[in-house]
């Protein structure tokens, strides 16, 4: 039998897995903490190392989907100061089939390997088939890539869309915007409110503290505690998830008309799957669909959560298998 070896790289944890073909062996699947390796001065050859030594599997295949920019076929933890290339994977593992992906774009591979129990609509729409779709990362930080074809013919682009300008429609936008970008300049970081600020986890955290400003309380809470306050039913919490809301609306009604992802747009990450349960009373499909000068908004485009926590490595594998 033919194993290959899959790893997910996050910011915090790398999820090590083996798949045989497109099928990632869910009983395998084990969890390494990236701090406590970094503090050994570990990085991820030693984190496979352990899992193969633990394991005792031998593979002929890695692919590995980082967290971070891939250039070259090198993929970069910037966070972590981790970096690898095919040649060190090659050598770590004795793989004769490498591959090295960011981390959206493995979850762009995964597209249509995913169990529709994992999958839930939250924007009804058609999805047509063979069709272009969009994935859509919410978490640590915020990204999206666009996904063509399928099979070996499937192309997932790089993006670095999380750093585009915050969409700004109103005053009450602009005066978010000018907020954060002081939030940002008081903790000596670059003043540049992109996506990423509203719309990551951070974002919640920003939009809480900005409604709290408009309401003339101090408040800074971290997003998780943003989230329990909001059901509780604390009202600026609930003025943080529809600003949360209507934002996220309008920077996907944006993607759409870019990429045109008549196949479906997907949303992934913590945040997407902590805000599902408050779209729709926040108005999710309203803004998306809001009236512009072409009416495709309203009629062509759905949007999906993704519920699977092992995506990315699905992706991974599927990229392998595809590209053997």
């Amino acid at each position: 039998m033919t194993l290959a070896i899959l790893a997910d790289i996050g910011g915090t944890n790398t999820r090590v897995a083996l798949a045989d073909g497109t099928v990632v062996r869910t009983d395998s699947i084990r969890r390494y903490p990236n701090g406590d390796y970094k503090a050994a001065g570990k990085d991820i050859a030693d984190i496979l190392r352990d899992y193969l030594a633990e394991t005792g599997a031998a593979v002929s295949g890695v692919c590995v989907a980082a967290a971070g920019p891939v250039q070259d076929g090198v993929a970069v933890m910037t966070n972590l100061r981790w970096a690898m290339d095919a040649p060190m994977l090659r050598a770590v593992t004795g793989a004769s089939r490498v591959a090295i992906l960011n981390d959206l774009q493995a979850q762009g591979h995964a597209l249509g390997h995913i169990p529709a129990a994992n999958l839930r609509p939250v924007i009804e729409g058609p999805q047509q088939a063979g069709a272009a779709m969009l994935v859509v990362g919410l978490g640590t930080g915020v990204n999206a890539a666009p996904v063509h074809g399928s099979g070996a013919a499937r192309v997932v682009p790089p993006s670095e869309c999380g750093h585009v300008n915050m969409p700004v429609r109103s005053e009450e936008d602009l005066a978010l915007m000018r907020f954060i970008e002081r939030l940002l300049a008081a903790r000596g970081e670059t003043a540049h409110c992109g996506v990423e600020e509203v719309l990551a986890g951070r974002g919640l955290a920003n939009l809480y503290a900005f409604a709290a400003s408009v309401a003339g309380k101090a408040g800074a809470l971290a997003s998780a505690d943003v989230l329990a306050a909001l059901d509780a039913g604390d009202a600026v919490a609930e003025h943080a998830a529809r600003l949360y809301t209507r934002i996220l609306a309008q920077a996907l009604a944006d993607l759409a008309l870019i990429h045109l992802p008549y196949g479906g747009i997907y949303l992934i990450g913590g945040m997407s799957r902590a805000m599902t349960p408050h779209f729709a009373r926040f108005g999710l499909t309203q803004t998306f669909r809001e009236a512009r000068r072409v009416d495709l908004l309203q009629t062509a485009f759905s949007v999906t959560v993704v519920e699977d926590d092992f995506a990315a490595l699905t992706g991974c594998a599927a990229y392998l298998a595809a590209t053997t």
